[in-house]
């Protein structure tokens, strides 16, 4: 692919805080007007890489490009062209909604009358205008993100980056952050976004990249990466421990089982699809077993994450304790 139609180029990147090595050799391809997620478990790098693309932190070896401007060498050039909403709300407290943005708007080098053009269209992108008149420190912590969010997009950048933008929203806040995204990538930007949501990933992202201790361990497409845990199945779950060895006992002998006795559930390989969600049906109902559930399903990306890691995902907080202490 070609350089310019790179939004960010990394090979081999590198982090080390002392003995830790919080990246390590990351070669990371996102290429432009697209949607890339970091997935990855506490204290997998996701926060690292953000950090050392925004140039926040000074990589440790290996490269990385932004725009077509090396991080290092050309750190003024990265910082105009992308914009970075952190973990946290970066906003005055004591300030409404309203004069938040028209403050990040006019220290952004906007003549007052175009800085309320810019807010008014935020304002209405965000669904703001119930709380702007409130003050920061009185509203929701949703509501924070979504003002924290909109002050990203007062510039227009050319790769936003999101670290963890809809950690404690409420589901219809989610879904104004989720629209936002779309919309964003529609008119040709690139955002890069870490998330503990798989939900997230596989709703938003043309991309996703997992993260494990440092290291990108698989990239690929939503699609692609459920591909590797194998075809669907027939899941069937059992409603107490004793039915659970019966059901393990009658399938286990018939077909080729995964066991998942905390869940009390049976899986078996539907390669026939329907056929095979049949054939088990057929078979748990012969046994005279109560269940709980039975059900023919697809990998999903939670599937594919616990496969890639052996561990789920959850929210990133040791990044940034390291890079304190570094």
């Amino acid at each position: 692919m070609a350089r310019t139609e790179l939004a960010v180029s990394t090979h081999g990147l590198t982090k080390h805080f002392g003995r830790l090595v919080a990246v390590d050799a990351v070669d990371l391809e996102i290429p432009t007007g697209t949607v890339t997620a970091l997935l990855g478990p506490n204290g997998a790098g996701k926060t690292t890489m953000v950090r050392m693309l925004a140039t926040l932190s000074a990589p440790s070896g290996g490269t990385a490009s932004v725009c077509g401007y090396d991080v290092v060498r050309e750190a003024d050039s990265v910082r105009r062209c992308l914009s970075l909403t952190g973990q946290f709300a970066a906003l005055e407290p004591n300030l409404t909604a309203r004069e938040n943005l028209v403050l990040i708007a006019r220290l952004r080098g906007h003549r007052r009358p175009a800085a309320l053009r810019i807010v008014g269209r935020l304002i209405d992108r965000f669904d703001i205008a119930e709380f702007e008149g409130t003050l920061i420190k009185s509203v929701s912590g949703g509501q924070r993100r979504r003002v924290d969010l909109a002050a990203s997009l007062v510039t227009e950048p050319r790769l936003l980056v999101l670290d963890e933008p809809t950690t404690g929203l409420d589901p219809r806040s989610r879904q104004v952050v989720w629209a936002t995204v779309r919309e964003l990538v529609g008119e040709g930007v690139t955002v890069l976004l870490t998330t503990q949501y798989l939900e997230e990933a596989d709703e938003l992202a043309d991309q996703v990249v997992v993260m494990d201790h440092g290291r990108a361990v698989a990239t690929g497409t939503s699609t692609e990466l459920k591909a590797q845990t194998g075809d669907q199945r027939v899941d069937v779950t059992a409603t107490d421990d004793a039915g659970y060895e019966h059901l393990r006992l009658a399938l286990g002998a018939r077909f080729a089982c995964r066991l998942d006795p905390e869940r009390r559930t049976v899986s078996v390989p539907a390669l026939r699809g329907v056929d095979d969600l049949l054939a088990v049906t057929e078979e748990v109902v012969a046994t005279g077993v109560a269940i709980d559930d039975v059900a023919l399903r697809r990998p999903t990306l939670d599937d594919t994450f616990f496969a890639l890691t052996g561990r789920p995902a959850e929210v990133e907080d040791s990044d940034e304790l390291e890079e304190v202490s570094a």
